[in-house]
């Protein structure tokens, strides 16, 4: 029984790692070859937290990037003892911090439910840049192309009402409202638990 229950996690994790390298891929648009494609698997290995592991905490300097292949992370903020949740990150969605700066985090970064990713670092992308020079405008114009998409979705939280957020969600992230506690994405919408009951109770008699 041991012995089956190993093959089938080394085959499973098989199959995630092809995920993580079809997923650099299609990030970068760049076609790999054996070589490179072997040479991402050593830079860019996969890790599994479980549900409620930190990522990060307030005060900690992260020197890692985070590419989800499963599951859903929160990004939130402690004021005054309240967490304020900013974001949820969840598949093919990267989680991208400035290593560069060293600057101490401003917030946390906790798994809402088993999570596997694919973890960078600044220096194992220095060295597949050196290696493999190709890969480096191709990977930063599809971090821009990330940092773009999550400058609209600012743009329109900021611009929309409670209701209109939570419409949004509806429309566009569905899954959200099976995998997160409602206090939390009642946090996300900057409302408490109950405004968001209402809204609920109001768009469902529409």
């Amino acid at each position: 029984m041991i012995s089956d229950k190993n093959a089938s996690l080394k085959e499973e994790m098989s199959v995630v790692e092809k995920e993580n390298v079809d997923t650099i891929e299609h990030f970068t648009k760049i076609k790999l070859s054996e070589e490179e494609r072997a040479y991402v698997e050593q830079l860019y290995p996969i890790r599994t937290f479980k549900k409620g592991t930190y990522l990060l905490k307030e005060g900690q300097v992260s020197n890692t990037c985070y590419y989800i292949l499963k599951g859903c992370v929160r990004q939130f903020y402690l004021i005054d003892g309240e967490e304020k949740t900013t974001f949820f990150y969840t598949e093919e969605q990267s989680i991208l911090e400035n290593t560069a700066l060293k600057n101490r985090s401003k917030y946390y970064l906790a798994c809402v439910e088993d999570t596997t990713v694919s973890i960078t670092t600044q220096e194992n992308e220095d060295k597949l840049y050196k290696r493999f020079p190709r890969f480096e405008a191709m990977c930063r114009m599809g971090v821009q192309e990330e940092l773009n998409k999550y400058q609209d979705m600012l743009a329109t939280y900021i611009t929309s009402s409670p209701e209109e957020r939570y419409i949004n969600i509806l429309k566009n992230r569905p899954d959200l409202l099976e995998r997160v506690p409602q206090y939390q994405l009642a946090s996300f919408l900057g409302i408490k638990p109950e405004s968001l009951s209402r809204i609920r109770k109001r768009i469902m008699r529409k």
